[in-house]
């Protein structure tokens, strides 16, 4: 099974993920960007896609846990 994850030690909290997909990614108490899922419903995969494409420094990852 695929997992979304951000890597809090790469976030540099840049708000990309959340401002375009509020309804996937939400920023945490640390103030780093987090999923508010890990398993992707399929209606929502491309956003993720983008999301890992647009984060500029790789902290997102959708693999195999």
């Amino acid at each position: 099974m695929k997992k979304l994850k951000v890597n809090k030690d790469l976030c540099i909290s840049c708000g990309a993920c959340v401002g375009a997909f509020p309804e996937i990614f939400e920023f945490g108490e640390d103030d780093r960007a987090q999923a508010k899922l890990e398993e992707v419903p399929s209606d929502k995969l491309e956003e993720v896609m983008d999301a890992i494409e647009g984060c500029p420094t790789d902290a997102i990852s959708y693999e195999e846990n």
